[in-house]
């Protein structure tokens, strides 16, 4: 290691290497405090985003309220403005049961597609079986049981069983409406959905079932 021993030899090496790494010194500071100051800007940006979203969104709840189609295609600019976003994923869920209640259908359908397709995969499950339910409504019963056969989440396997059967029974399979059922039963749907019980006993199937745990 080359040692300096006076002060003036001190002075002409630093001299020396600031003239060569002073620019470079200097750029990665301001790169650094831009950064910084970038990030928290960022930082802020995004909280503001969420909350002016979450606003909206409940603004939109209260407008889908009405059911008509101001508020269904205020509710779809929402959805189109929020693309990529949870809120939009949620809103999309709200417009397919406002649309559901409405007996738009294939509005229904339309919205719950898009998020079985492009939402978070926390939300595609329950998307999923709605979209099968809406499926069902339209006669389209093997699409509707094709959509079920997709979801493979175990957390919603005797929503997915319950859903089945009540795909079955519509078709006039009674049969396989009862084995449906069971099988919900058996994974812990009787404690999650009371209506199990009642369509059990329409079609007089024992209920002497294992008690599961209740679904997530």
């Amino acid at each position: 290691m080359e040692v300096y021993t006076t002060e003036d030899q001190q002075v002409e090496v630093i001299k020396s290497w600031w003239k060569e790494n002073g620019t470079s010194v200097i750029a990665g500071t301001v790169i650094g405090l831009v950064g910084l100051f970038g990030w928290r800007y960022y930082n802020e940006y995004q909280q503001t985003s969420k909350e002016t979203a979450s606003q909206a969104y409940n603004q939109l709840i209260q407008v889908l309220a009405k059911g008509d189609d101001a508020a269904f295609a205020q509710a779809q600019t929402f959805i189109g403005e929020h693309k990529g976003e949870s809120y939009s994923e949620l809103a999309a869920l709200q417009l397919a049961a406002a649309a559901v209640k409405a007996g738009k259908l294939d509005l229904a359908e339309q919205q719950l597609d898009q998020v079985v397709a492009q939402g978070d995969e926390s939300v595609q499950p329950i998307a999923g079986l709605r979209l099968a339910r809406v499926l069902g409504d339209q006669g389209k019963f093997d699409d509707a049981l094709a959509q079920l056969d997709k979801i493979k989440s175990e957390a919603f396997k005797a929503q997915l069983a319950e859903v089945r059967g009540d795909l079955l029974l519509k078709q006039g399979k009674p049969e396989e409406a009862r084995d449906a059922y069971q099988a919900a039963a058996d994974a812990g749907g009787l404690q999650a959905s009371p209506e199990l019980k009642l369509k059990m006993d329409d079609l007089a199937l024992p209920t002497n079932v294992n008690a599961g745990a209740p679904d997530a």
